[in-house]
C-alpha cells in the first residue's frame, strides 16, 4: 500500500476498506512529455477505438519519415488533404493545426515550463486549443505530470465510483464538493473509483 492510500484511509473508511484491493495509484510518470505531442495524440484518438487511433496515429507520424514528430510548423505547412489521406476528420485537423498554432504562440508552452504552473493554468491554457477539453487536460496533469490533487468530475467512470462507494448520487457539481475532503490525493482517490468500476484508466 502506498502514502496515497495509506493517507485516504485515514481520510475515509470506506475508501479504507476498498483501496487494499487494489493495484496502488502510481507514483513514477513520464513528466517530460511534451503537452504538444500530447494533445495532437488525444485529438487524434477522441472517438476511435485503442486500434484503430494507434492506427491514424502511425499515419499522420508517418507523413514525416525524417522526423519521430512533425513539429508544429510541419503540421500548419502540410496540404490538409494528406492529414485526411492519414484518416483525420475536417474537425481533427482543424484541431491539431490550431495546437501547432498556439505552440508558436507560446500559449503551449514546452513541458519544463508546463511543469512549474498550477492545475488551473495548465488546464486554461491547454483548452484554449480548439478540440482539447478539460478532461484531457485533467488526463495529462494526472498521468504524465503526476499531479496528485486533481479530480476529474465529468469523469462517469469517477462519478459512478464515487457512487458506488458511497451508495448515492452524485452531480458532478457535487462530486467536486463532496471529494474536497480526499484533498491533497485526490488523483488517487479518483484512481480507486476507476478500479472500483473496473474501469480501464484513461491513459
Amino acid at each position: 500500500m502506498g502514502e496515497a492510500e495509506k493517507e485516504l484511509s485515514k481520510l475515509c473508511k470506506r475508501f479504507a476498506g476498498v483501496v487494499k484491493g487494489h493495484e496502488p495509484y502510481p507514483t513514477k510518470f513520464a513528466k517530460n512529455k511534451d503537452p504538444y505531442r500530447a494533445l495532437v495524440r488525444a485529438v487524434v484518438f477522441q472517438q476511435l477505438s485503442g486500434k484503430a487511433a494507434t492506427t491514424i496515429h502511425n499515419r499522420v507520424i508517418a507523413l514525416w519519415p525524417d522526423k519521430d514528430h512533425p513539429e508544429p510548423e510541419d503540421i500548419l505547412d502540410i496540404d490538409p488533404t494528406l492529414l485526411r489521406g492519414a484518416g483525420l476528420s475536417r474537425q481533427k485537423i482543424a484541431a491539431v493545426q490550431d495546437i501547432a498554432q498556439k505552440r508558436i504562440e507560446g500559449i503551449i508552452p514546452q513541458s519544463r515550463a508546463l511543469s512549474r504552473l498550477p492545475n488551473e493554468e495548465i488546464i486554461e491554457r491547454l483548452t484554449a486549443a480548439r478540440g482539447v477539453g478539460r478532461w484531457t487536460v485533467e488526463m495529462y496533469l494526472m498521468f504524465t505530470l503526476g499531479r496528485p490533487d486533481v479530480l476529474p468530475i465529468d469523469d462517469l467512470g469517477v462519478r459512478k465510483g464515487a457512487e458506488k462507494l458511497y451508495r448515492r448520487s452524485f452531480t458532478p457539481k457535487e462530486l467536486g464538493a463532496y471529494g474536497e475532503r480526499w484533498a491533497p490525493w485526490r488523483s488517487a482517490a479518483s484512481w480507486h473509483l476507476w478500479r472500483l468500476m473496473d474501469t480501464k484508466t484513461p491513459g
